[in-house]
């Protein structure tokens, strides 16, 4: 076992949970045991929020110029240690050491968010009668939770903490029990920026621990980022007990592609949208609708594909039961009349015969009736799909229950602006393959990808970690009582 064994973080001091069940934490890329991390008890989780609960008065009252500090420090922390914090990425989640800095960076630019957040939440004033003044201002929830997924484990974390620990809260994580490592060194960079005690909190474990925070009367808000279905359940679950829930579920992102998209460039998006981290991300390229004759193109897709090699310049996936998971959609597209263009199935690296690998696939001639055209594959596959116009591809865009992304292929303005209107999606993208927005834009998609108001990044989640307290203040007592007395 390469490192200690995990614990929860506990009112700053990494601590044993109390139970005896222990996960063993496996690395994607060669099947080497890492760690084993802890199924904790609920007795864990009500050990954190009473730290949280304790350290809030005190941190909520401390002066939001003076909170953002911690995250300059944290930023520089960050910075310092990029190289380290990528390579333990790389191990847990199995994605490229340089898909891995890009994770880090990201992470950079999300606290450099955070730390310009005095200037977002002043508050108005207005005097709105001779001698009254209404006031607004921002205030923290109290303690707050965030599930967080595998496929990042170090940007998701970052999306919600920095920015909800800035605005005032106190925040406990659940991270994934399959990449549990990362969370532990931003604990560590946090505690060295001078983030108080019981300010953030980590509490490892499953199911049970993610039902007790979604249950659990002292936490005031949970975000989470995970599958569809899962995002149902604790939205429900967590609204049903009267808190706010942001929660972001799976996705399937359609590429629209005119024959008069400039194939060299169209290809390459396409490609590095759908290999990037191996297909594990919500903004992956999953389904592209070809509209008219696009044959030339997806030579050139096809080409591209080829030179995305597993364990170079492509990333395991997660585990050998997500690797069989991908490689049956593939089959049964094959099964059901698909066209196989580039087979990444039974794919092995020399030296780490024990990872867990899918190679690059395209399929061609899918119809939007197959599984593989519906559901969230998570891998990295291409599905083609063919149609006559633009309307077309829209019907077959719109029908899709997700609404992460979206993102049209043309030298057309025209037909982008068209496309754009009418996508069913939060985000949209032309001629780029991965439309996520940059800080201080938000993250969010529509439809069956997030449960609940707001987005969970940028100026959008100020809303979702606060609380607006409304003051209408009157001095001149000489103007005696009127309406607004």
């Amino acid at each position: 076992m390469k490192y200690l064994p995990v614990q929860n973080y506990i009112n700053g001091q990494f601590v044993a949970a109390n139970t005896s069940l222990l996960i063993d934490v496996i690395s994607p890329l060669d099947g080497a045991l890492l760690s084993t991390v802890p199924m904790s008890a609920t007795a864990d989780l009500d050990d954190a929020i009473a730290a949280a609960k304790k350290a809030f008065p005190a941190w909520s009252k401390t002066p939001i110029k003076e909170r953002v500090q911690v995250f300059f420090k944290y930023k520089y922390l960050l910075e310092k240690h990029l190289d380290e914090l990528a390579k333990l990425c790389s191990e847990e989640n199995g994605k490229t050491y340089g898909e891995s800095v890009a994770e880090i960076e990201k992470c950079i630019e999300l606290t450099e968010f955070a730390t310009s957040l005095p200037q977002l939440v002043t508050g108005e004033v207005l005097e709105v009668s001779r001698g009254v003044e209404c006031r607004t201002e921002y205030v923290a929830l109290g303690v707050v939770a965030s599930i967080v997924p595998f496929n990042f484990p170090s940007m998701v974390p970052n999306w919600t903490m920095p920015n909800a620990i800035a605005l005032g809260n106190c925040m406990i994580i659940k991270p994934s029990e399959k990449v549990p490592l990362s969370c532990g060194r931003i604990a560590h960079l946090l505690k060295e920026a001078g983030l108080p005690d019981g300010v953030f909190n980590i509490v490892h474990g499953g199911v049970d621990i993610v039902n007790a925070i979604c249950d659990h009367p002292g936490i005031e808000a949970v975000s989470f980022v995970g599958s569809t279905k899962v995002a149902k359940l604790v939205y429900q679950r967590s609204t049903a007990n009267l808190k706010r829930c942001l929660a972001l579920g799976g996705a399937k992102n359609h590429l629209l592609v005119l024959p008069d998209a400039i194939p060299g460039m169209t290809a390459q998006n396409i490609i590095a949208s759908m290999s990037g981290c191996a297909g594990q991300r919500c903004m992956s390229a999953g389904a592209m609708i070809g509209v008219g004759n696009i044959d030339h193109i997806i030579d050139k897709i096809c080409d591209e594909a080829r030179k995305i090699i597993a364990g170079e310049n492509l990333g395991a996936v997660i585990n050998k039961a997500s690797q069989d998971r991908i490689e049956k959609f593939i089959t049964e597209a094959e099964q059901q009349g698909a066209k196989v263009l580039v087979d990444g199935r039974n794919t092995k690296v020399a030296g780490k015969e024990k990872g867990s690998y899918v190679g690059p696939t395209v399929i061609d001639y899918v119809t939007p009736a197959m599984s593989i055209a519906k559901e969230e594959v998570f891998g990295p596959v291409i599905s083609i799909m063919r149609t006559n116009n633009v309307d077309e591809a829209l019907a077959i865009e719109n029908a899709n229950p997700y609404g992460n992304a979206a993102s049209v292929f043309t030298q057309n303005g025209g037909i982008a602006r068209y496309i754009i209107e009418r996508a069913s999606a939060g985000m949209v993208g032309v001629n780029v393959g991965v439309p996520v927005p940059r800080e201080p834009f938000s993250f969010g998609g529509w439809n069956e990808s997030k449960f609940g108001v707001g987005d969970i990044t940028g100026k959008s989640s100020i809303g979702f970690w606060t609380k607006l307290k409304k003051s209408t203040v009157k001095w001149n007592a000489e103007s005696g009582i009127n309406w607004m007395s």
